[in-house]
């Protein structure tokens, strides 16, 4: 109910913002059909004064004051006078032009595009025409609705993604919600199992192989920590990095076919690195699954482990398809998988694992199609 009422909300909010940037692009198309029939008019008048400056040669009890101010008062409007043998004059247009002819000629269809043309009569005879194109004003009025929809279209990419942003952050919310609930599930059956295990081990009873079943209720105790702890800040302690990549390759080799080899190498036995251990487990842990899904079950996964001044690399090397550099960086984004059935989420969280919660950097080292990749991961050292 919340959901959809928010939603609601935000397209009211989006409708009626377009609607007040249609009101102002209307009102602005308005404004400039309204300034240019101003504009028409003023250069009308002009005309009629041009026309009674020419008439004064026949009539010279004409009144020329009121006709001179009205030729003066007009300093923006681009115009050129064309005769009837051919001459062209102008008037408020760059010093370039006044007394060229050819830019005048090619001036001409320009301003006639923008405006009709005025042709001063004398005794009903035309002797001159008037072109004149759009003051600078009008000009700049004319590509502001051009601004103004990029403002619109600008916004409307705004509005797409804070809609998105906001539909993602519900579904991170519901899916952190189902991943509590899960490990709050896992808990009951997982408590029992454990006194079980114990009950066996007060009946020395080794015909059972309570060791591995031991590791395996360790293991679904892991991975109930690992879900409890999405959405929340995870606590970091100083841990022997080694030794948790170390069991945690020994835990998988157990549980995997005879097909599949995991070789573990370090230059240390030990070294010290703030760490959460469910969560870094499953980091590696989702390394050497993506390494046997791309050998398709059959191959060496390598994980290595060598000290560099104040870091510590983990390199997992498998012998898989490979990975095209062009997506050596798409690979980390939530949602993308190459495979048929996934979420594609295991290495967008080992992405966030490493660098958001621990401050280190994982990336693809090298790949190569058809002979394997090998993935590093870099922590500081104590």
């Amino acid at each position: 109910m919340i959901i959809a009422y928010n939603r609601t909300w935000r397209w009211v909010i989006t409708t009626l913002s377009l609607g007040i940037v249609v009101l102002i692009l209307w009102n602005t198309n308005v404004f400039f059909k309204n300034f240019k029939a101003e504009e028409r008019a003023k250069m009308t008048i002009w005309a009629n004064a041009y026309q009674e400056l020419l008439a004064s040669d026949v009539n010279e009890n004409r009144n020329l004051d009121i006709v001179l101010s009205i030729m003066t008062s007009n300093k923006t409007t681009p115009m050129i006078l064309a005769d009837i043998d051919g001459t062209l004059s102008s008037n408020n247009l760059p010093d370039d032009y006044a007394e060229n002819q050819t830019k005048l000629q090619k001036l001409i269809p320009k301003f006639r595009n923008e405006n009709q043309p005025i042709e001063v009569l004398i005794d009903g005879k035309v002797v001159q025409t008037i072109y004149y194109g759009n003051a600078p004003i009008l000009t700049k009025l004319q590509y502001y609705p051009l601004a103004l929809l990029l403002i619109v279209l600008l916004f409307l990419a705004l509005v797409f993604f804070f809609n998105r942003s906001a539909q993602i952050a519900q579904q991170n919310k519901l899916w952190t919600g189902m991943a509590k609930e899960t490990a709050h599930q896992i808990g009951t059956p997982l408590s029992a199992l454990m006194g079980w295990v114990e009950l066996l081990k007060a009946r020395e009873d080794n015909t059972l192989p309570l060791v591995e079943m031991t590791q395996d209720i360790d293991r679904l105790q892991t991975i109930t920590e690992r879900f409890s702890q999405i959405g929340a800040k995870p606590k970091l302690s100083w841990l022997n990095v080694v030794q948790i990549t170390r069991e945690t390759a020994a835990y998988h080799q157990k549980r995997q076919s005879a097909l599949i080899t995991l070789d573990f190498n370090s230059d240390h036995d030990e070294l010290m690195v703030l760490l959460n251990p469910q969560l870094y487990g499953w980091t590696i842990e989702n390394l050497i699954k993506n390494g046997i899904d791309a050998m398709k079950g059959k191959g060496t996964i390598h994980i290595e482990m060598r000290k560099q001044q104040n870091t510590v690399e983990i390199l997992v090397q498998d012998q898989g398809a490979g990975i095209p550099k062009n997506k050596f960086r798409k690979i980390f984004e939530a949602g993308y998988t190459s495979k048929a059935r996934g979420w594609g989420l295991g290495l967008s969280l080992a992405k966030r694992i490493i660098e958001d919660y621990h401050g280190g950097q994982i990336k693809v080292l090298k790949s190569e199609l058809g002979v394997g990749t090998t993935f590093s991961i870099k922590l500081s050292l104590v």
